[in-house]
């Protein structure tokens, strides 16, 4: 609140501070120009005159009430934008706080120059747009000049050849220029020419000129730099999204270097081509700009992974919206004054609350990871005061704070140095981050490694030899380790203990819970075969693990081919081909004290059973045109059933359709009870 404070303050000291006029009243002078092998700059004293009047540019108006201004540039000064020697203040800052529109200068001078042709170099700074007319005729410009309005463009170095009837003697140099009338509101110096032209033969204009775009290329470096390490950071976020889709912050991190590239690379073209013209800029003001604030809060959020991101996105984007649609109220100026000018004066203190909540919101952001994780946070610390830092470069020049430096004559921006540090410390944070995954997924190697051997142990590959009973099983996990389950235990009666199952989810946890449960089967076959004893053990141990359920089928065959079958949720077994009709009941782990169904009927000699998981019947095949998947199907393992096909046949069947889970199929048949087992 503090800043809002002082940016409120700052707008309306800088409304109300007196105008410092310039001087007025004095005689048109004539500035005399001796031309050699040298170039002079047309210091003036100019006459200005604010408004617009096309007779202005008759070499003979009387501009004797206008204002006299000298653009003789103080010593030391530089140009802010692209470090070069000498700058003038603008109108702005000469007793003219906040006027934007038309506005004329005029000089008149004596040219001592022989017959060579001559050349006027423009300023290569200026707000925002120029016509040059020499003696009354129209020279040349910068920007359109339409009856409706002016499209301005980013200021670039420009010369312009003078006609050909003015090579010595008087002549008298009108500039007519125009200022948007967003440009004060963010240049405190603003307004008209911010250097003076320079008269010379045209082959010495054009060395200057050359000089001119030397001085734009240095002070465009740092920009390039920041476009390769963009281009870099883009690429290596959205390789890492695609490696890792679990990460969603390699995701926005790569949104937002991408929205930064593209206001960088505007920047760059309105520097070197009018292809772009300022009252375009909206683009970049009220689209780009916001968005970029914003992906920087959300890519923070989700690289801390905090919680309540729903909450995170609606409030980040209103604000993102919200600050779009001051900004562009801001520009609506360039667009014929469809906004009042005077809005402006409450539109900016509202855009700057708006940009500044956004900036607490980030604040907000950082100070919750430190609070999560302390380690990671104190050390993203850096990279978020360095994104502050860029993302409110434009405010800190109300404050008057240099927003650039030029070392060797090459512009370094505050600005560019913030992105390209906080970059380098997020790719630190991202090494860091990819050598922890790496180690985790090590890790997770060895345990899902060392719960397939486990499971080789439990699972067992070699059935029992029983008297009477032909036994076969298939096993195949969809993955290292299965949440599928089964155990073939023969009593000492000559019985046949038979449990199937399917765990619920896959991966490590579902494994464990298969090791849990087969070691009970286990514990409770060594004393107990009776099927409804053991659902109602297993159930016992899944109730209060969380969400851990499983379905299950428990049946026992006594010698004699009597069967008493115990169901919690599980498919129904095939008995001689057909699916036999049982009572459904509620998986294992649903709830305590559960009542599972129970059945008995006889096997006659020659009987087979068949059980199986629903990785069968839930196989898929390839996707159609639009990618709907074809089911294994009951149908098809009907038909499978009917004929009689081994357990081993089953499974490939179902697994070359296209397995998409565990396929466990147990097979019992009854060839006959034995005399010992009759005798028992």
């Amino acid at each position: 609140m503090r800043a809002i404070g002082l940016t409120l303050l700052l707008t309306l000291l800088w409304g109300l501070s007196p105008k410092t006029a310039w001087a007025q009243g004095a005689p048109a002078p004539t500035q005399v120009v001796t031309l050699g092998n040298s170039t002079v700059a047309l210091t003036g004293p100019w006459k200005f005159h604010t408004g617009d009047d096309m007779a202005w540019a008759d070499p003979s108006f009387d501009d004797s009430a206008w204002s006299a201004v000298d653009l003789t540039p103080a010593a030391g000064s530089y140009d802010p934008q692209i470090g070069s020697n000498g700058y003038v203040p603008g109108w702005t800052a000469r007793g003219y706080r906040g006027y934007s529109g038309y506005a004329w200068y005029r000089l008149r001078i004596n040219v001592e120059s022989g017959q060579t042709a001559l050349a006027l170099k423009m300023p290569d700074n200026f707000d925002d747009a120029y016509q040059i007319y020499v003696n009354g005729q129209l020279a040349g410009q910068f920007g359109q000049f339409r009856a409706h309005g002016v499209t301005a463009y980013v200021s670039l170095p420009r010369v312009f050849p003078l006609p050909a009837d003015v090579r010595s003697g008087p002549a008298t140099i009108a500039v007519r220029m125009w200022m948007a009338a967003f440009t004060p509101m963010v240049d405190q110096d603003a307004g008209g020419l911010h250097g003076p032209p320079v008269l010379g033969h045209a082959a010495s204009i054009a060395g200057l000129l050359q000089l001119d775009w030397d001085a734009v290329d240095r002070s465009l470096s740092d920009d390039f730099v920041e476009i390769a390490i963009l281009l870099m950071a883009l690429l290596v976020a959205f390789g890492l999204f695609w490696l890792d889709r679990s990460e969603p912050a390699y995701l926005w991190l790569g949104l937002t270097c991408a929205v930064i590239l593209a206001r960088v690379a505007i920047v760059v073209v309105t520097n070197y081509a009018t292809w772009i013209g300022v009252s375009l800029f909206l683009i970049e003001d009220a689209i780009l700009t916001p968005a970029y604030i914003g992906l920087w809060v959300l890519f923070w959020a989700y690289w801390f992974r905090l919680d309540g991101m729903a909450r995170l996105h609606r409030a980040v984007w209103s604000l993102v919206a919200l600050l779009g649609v001051t900004t562009a109220m801001l520009r609506w100026p360039l667009y014929g004054g469809l906004i009042p000018v005077h809005a402006i004066a409450y539109l900016l203190p509202l855009t700057y609350a708006l940009k500044l909540l956004l900036g607490a919101l980030l604040v907000w952001v950082a100070i919750r990871g430190i609070i999560k994780d302390r380690a990671e946070g104190w050390m993203a610390l850096p990279a978020v005061v360095l994104v502050v830092i860029s993302l409110y470069q434009q405010e800190l020049t109300v404050l008057h704070l240099p927003g650039a430096f030029f070392p060797w004559g090459i512009a370094v921006t505050l600005n560019a140095v913030a992105t390209i540090l906080s970059l380098a410390v997020i790719t630190v944070l991202l090494l860091r981050r990819f050598l922890q995954s790496q180690r985790q997924r090590e890790q997770l190697k060895q345990e899902i490694e060392q719960a397939r051997q486990v499971q080789h142990v439990l699972i067992p590959e070699a059935l029992p030899s029983v008297p009477g009973f032909t036994l076969e099983s298939e096993y195949r996990p969809a993955q290292q380790v299965g949440g599928d389950f089964f155990q073939i235990v023969a009593g000492s009666d000559g019985s046949v203990l038979a449990v199937i199952g399917d765990v619920s989810g896959k991966g490590l946890k579902a494994a464990m819970l298969v090791s849990l449960l087969v070691g009970t089967i286990r514990n409770q076959a060594e004393t107990d075969f009776d099927p409804m004893r053991m659902l109602q053990s297993l159930n016992r141990r899944l109730i209060g693990r969380g969400d851990a359920n499983a379905t299950c089928l428990a049946l026992r065959i006594a010698p004699d081919g009597g069967v008493a079958l115990a169901n919690a949720g599980h498919l129904p077994p095939y008995l001689n081909g057909k699916e036999m009709v049982i009572e459904g009941a509620l998986p294992l782990g649903v709830m305590a004290g559960v009542e599972f169904s129970l059945m008995h009927f006889p096997l006659q000699p020659g009987d087979r059973l068949t059980l199986l998981t629903d990785g069968i019947v839930e196989a898929q095949g390839p996707g159609d045109n639009h990618g709907r998947r074809e089911l294994f199907g009951f149908a098809r393992t009907s038909e499978l059933m009917r004929q009689g096909r081994p357990a081993a046949e089953i499974a490939a069947a179902a697994q070359s359709f296209g397995q998409n889970d565990d396929i466990t199929v147990l097979g019992v048949e009854f060839t006959g009870a034995t005399e010992a087992a009759l005798a028992r």
